[in-house]
């Protein structure tokens, strides 16, 4: 044991000191940020280890696999992430359990007042957050803030929660009565993905310990910052130890996550193989499980539409993050004669300025990875391969002083619906362009994809905006709105292949995942009640 420990101790000592070299690569401003950031006890930016989150303490993981994190801009490493030992996973759901004994007994009030505590907090520190957001997973500062942003309503919301949580009576017959209310499941986990490194675990943690759950959160190996930014507001918000609990991994926490008996709920957001994965393996083991899974939205564009609008907000949609939302428009089906205003796109799509997130004027990033780069001009490439168009190739950019990153441009290409690059998810700045004679047709090309996280239309005609809402199927519907996901009063209704699981995130659809009824009939008598009036008449004997 002693030799494998110091093994372990001079390898983190050479890959420090290789991480200290790489870290002066960062720009200005992102090496700011970098120290800025690396002030919060559980992350790093500056090539130090990321922390496990266990029993309301931050843990330096025994673990001797690690996974590097790379700013997508410049590939500087910024953290190493462990993969969390299978003892560490343990004593995080045990911390877990202990704590639901007493958190879910304690005053909704209380629990109310701590979400309360947590909206303050990550006001005030939005602006860390959308920092770690940037370095990690490369999106501009801009939407990077709008990723806290939208994470902070579901909190916001939590707030009101107790109004939320009130149950149901009825007296049934004469002095019976039969209630119902709602009561929390137990230990919980959330597994999130990279896209959205704050919002979607603020779709879970506010909800499940809300309600009287306690949360084991598995954030992405690959921008894990943004989470244990928030792990540490939740501790200064007055959340007990154990209530929240942070793990890291890959497979092999996923599948502990799956496995463990004491976790009675799995939250997921990702890609379809890893959201099968937990779903098939997690119902298996008698767990409740929601998974949102790929996507392929439609934008409509009806020659009748506001013309700038529509443009625009295509543009916005599909390039916004790089491309990489589960929400994003990845196709554009243009309708009869607006197949002209194809090289419009092109010229709008041209004007857009990739740089690095922290670079002012910038409207789209890097991509998470190497990889992904890889797969998304691999994607270019097969429209060109089956004889598609490519009106604007992203491929091959170079951004001065980030000649290292993760950048594709934004990319304009023409197919049909039976090409690789509109059947498959792409994750990238590409938007698919194609052709449909009448709205019918259109409307045929979207209930005929696997897909249903979401769809728009441009139009001014109401008849035409209510025929698409009423005969598309797919869960999210937006009439000139291209990114419509409901806010956090209503619920995610993503549909088809783009979701497994029976009910959904946040709202109340998220109140019913992380509650289950509990139904009590009660039989109190009327006449059986001690006489309360006291009687002052001589005793006789009566």
């Amino acid at each position: 044991m002693a030799s494998k420990s110091l093994i372990r101790n001079a390898s983190s000592a050479r890959l420090t000191a290789a991480t200290s070299r790489t870290y002066a690569t960062l720009s200005p401003k992102a090496h700011a940020a970098a120290e800025k950031l690396s002030k919060f006890k559980g992350t790093s930016a500056t090539g130090g280890t990321t922390k496990n989150f266990i029993g309301g303490e931050f843990v330096e993981s025994k673990a001797d696999k690690f996974v590097e994190v790379h700013d997508p801009s410049t590939q500087t490493v910024l953290t190493r992430v462990p993969e969390t030992t299978n003892e560490e996973f343990n004593a995080a759901v045990d911390a877990a359990e202990t704590a639901f004994k007493t958190w879910s007994r304690t005053s909704i009030l209380t629990r109310q007042r701590v979400a309360m505590e947590l909206q303050a907090l990550l006001r005030e520190n939005a602006d860390v957050l959308a920092s770690s957001i940037v370095l990690e997973q490369g999106k501009t500062y801009n939407d990077a803030q709008g990723d806290v942003l939208r994470g902070l309503q579901v909190v916001e919301t939590a707030c009101g929660i107790a109004g939320n949580m009130t149950g149901d009576k009825l007296e049934v017959s004469k002095d019976m009565d039969t209630y119902a209310r709602r009561v929390p499941l137990g230990v919980c986990a959330s597994v999130a993905p990279f896209n959205f490194p704050a919002m979607i675990p603020l779709w879970t943690i506010p909800l499940a310990t809300c309600t009287g759950n306690t949360l084991v959160l598995k954030p992405s190996e690959r921008d894990p910052g943004a989470a244990m930014i928030i792990a540490e507001l939740c501790q200064r918000a007055g959340m007990p130890p154990g209530v929240l609990n942070v793990v890291h991994g890959t497979v092999g926490t996923v599948n502990n996550i799956c496995d463990h008996p004491s976790i009675k709920a799995i939250s997921f957001v990702g890609g379809d193989k890893a959201g099968k994965h937990i779903y098939e393996r997690g119902i298996q083991n008698g767990k409740r499980v929601q998974a949102n899974l790929g996507a392929k939205n439609h934008a409509l564009i009806m020659p009748d539409c506001n013309k700038n609008l529509a443009l625009n907000s295509i543009i916005g949609a599909a390039f916004g993050a790089a491309g990489q939302r589960c929400m994003a428009i990845s196709v554009a089906v243009m309708v009869g004669t607006t197949k002209s205003w194809i090289p419009e796109i092109v010229e709008r799509a041209k004007a857009l300025k990739v740089n690095g997130g922290f670079e002012q004027g910038a409207d789209l990033g890097p991509l998470i990875s190497p990889a992904a780069k890889r797969r998304v001009e691999g994607l270019i490439q097969s429209v060109a391969d089956e004889g598609g168009k490519i009106h604007l190739d992203g491929r091959g950019i170079v951004v001065p002083r980030y000649e290292k990153g993760n950048f594709v441009g934004p990319t304009v290409v023409e197919a049909v619906t039976t090409m690789r690059a509109y059947k498959e998810e792409i994750f990238g700045p590409v938007l698919v362009v194609i052709e449909a004679d009448t709205l019918d047709d259109a409307i045929a090309i979207v209930n005929a994809n696997k897909y249903g996280n979401g769809a728009a239309i441009f139009t001014q005609s109401g008849a035409t905006a209510r025929k698409f809402e009423s005969e598309v199927n797919v869960g999210q519907i937006g009439v000139n709105v291209p990114i419509p996901v409901p806010l956090p009063q209503f619920s995610w209704s993503g549909n088809k292949a783009s979701f497994l699981g029976d009910v959904s995130f946040y709202g109340k659809q998220g109140l019913n995942f992380y509650t289950q009824n509990k139904t009590v009939t009660s039989l109190w008598r009327a006449e059986d009640a001690i006489g309360n009036k006291a009687s002052v008449d001589m005793p006789t004997m009566r």
